[in-house]
């Protein structure tokens, strides 16, 4: 399943990927305005969930790379 999900992207351009994160963002706005009691949380939980969700891709994208290229 994630396979075919991996070919897929590889067609996707920098320009496609940046109107994703675009929607994403205007769909948490809107989910926010419907919503506003999400905004409630404290700000140390909400980082914590920005370092979790991104180590990930940071990694595979910066240093995994750079690990590659010094070899």
């Amino acid at each position: 399943m994630f396979e075919s999900w991996n070919e897929r992207i590889k067609k996707m351009t920098v320009i496609d990927i940046g109107l994703v994160k675009l929607s994403v963002f205007f769909a948490t706005v809107i989910m926010v305005k419907i919503f506003p009691e999400l905004l409630n949380n404290s700000y140390p939980i909400l980082i914590m969930f920005m370092i979790a969700f991104g180590a990930k891709p940071l990694y595979k994208f910066w240093i995994k790379k750079s690990y590659k290229n010094i070899e």
